[in-house]
């Protein structure tokens, strides 16, 4: 149902799985299949991960996943009720995206672009330079998704057109507008690629294998080149820097609603963590906008 209904990636199918079978295999010992666990069980269930120090979030996932399951059960007339309704959401806080400055980014993207330009290397690691700006251009252009941007179809880099259609989570399509320094930076980088990129299917083709550039990969080549920059490789990542496109969008002035839009989110409460704002901006504002600020 989640595959066929409601379009759901690989990654979410693999942790609803995951998480039910845990679920079930718990419940072995209490001598019950998970389909006819009551609200009982299941809250013995959730005393067990609190009492193995599971994390608050991990735990609201899980019973996220077991709430959809036993929807299910309903929908298709297995069961008459929800016993997860009976069970307290864990408490927990929302975390404040990781996020970069603007000058982080700036230093990230010239680092990418002098790697591209240095004499002393070979046409392959001078190719893989371009591709990592390349991807660095498109990722802090759009705010797409890492598993949105690997996959793009090479078919991309012939549009003359200035705005991307995407089909993010749930197969729900958006169009994202491209920059100029995104486009330049793809021509750049197909430039040096050559036939190899012509033939592929994907703009951005596994080194190795068949099919696309991985996560992995991309977030490895990330972090050298982070380094390499004099920023720290643990708090950078692709969807760092998709939290860095949004959060300088909004900064700048840009209408919650329209990053919504672009980021395809599905709910705008997603999009409002989001709107923190550093703190020299909020002593900014609380000292220029305040009726009682000492400014006043």
């Amino acid at each position: 149902m989640l595959a066929a209904e409601r379009g759901a990636a690989k990654n979410t199918l693999d942790a609803y799985r995951r998480d039910l079978e845990d679920a079930a295999g718990r419940l072995v010992k209490r001598k019950k299949p998970l389909e006819a666990a009551e609200t009982d069980d299941l809250r013995a269930l959730f005393s067990q991960f609190s009492a193995s120090g599971l994390a608050p979030s991990t735990a609201a996932r899980k019973r996220a996943a077991l709430r959809q399951f036993f929807l299910f059960l309903q929908a298709e007339k297995l069961r008459k009720d929800n016993p997860v309704d009976g069970l307290d959401a864990p408490k927990q806080k929302r975390p404040l995206p990781k996020t970069l400055s603007i000058a982080e980014v700036d230093r990230l993207i010239a680092t990418a672009f002098e790697r591209v330009e240095r004499a002393d290397q070979t046409p392959a690691s001078q190719m893989r330079a371009a591709r990592m700006a390349a991807l660095l251009e498109l990722i802090y252009a759009t705010g797409l998704r890492v598993s949105e941007l690997i996959a793009l179809p090479s078919r991309f880099a012939r549009m003359k057109d200035r705005l991307l259609a995407v089909r993010g989570k749930g197969g729900r399509e958006r169009l994202v507008p491209l920059t100029e320094r995104s486009k330049n930076a793809i021509a750049r980088y197909l430039e040096l690629g050559g036939d190899a990129l012509k033939a592929s299917a994907w703009l951005f083709p596994s080194d190795s294998e068949s099919g696309h550039m991985t996560r992995q990969a991309f977030a490895r080549d990330l972090k050298e080149l982070a380094a390499e920059a004099g920023l720290s490789p643990r708090l950078i990542s692709p969807h760092v820097l998709r939290h860095a496109f949004a959060s300088h969008l909004l900064q700048g002035g840009a209408d919650l609603r329209i990053v919504q839009q672009l980021l395809g989110h599905a709910d705008i409460g997603t999009t409002q963590i989001y709107t923190h704002l550093p703190d020299e901006r909020l002593k900014g504002l609380v000292r220029d906008l305040h009726p009682l600020s000492d400014k006043k």
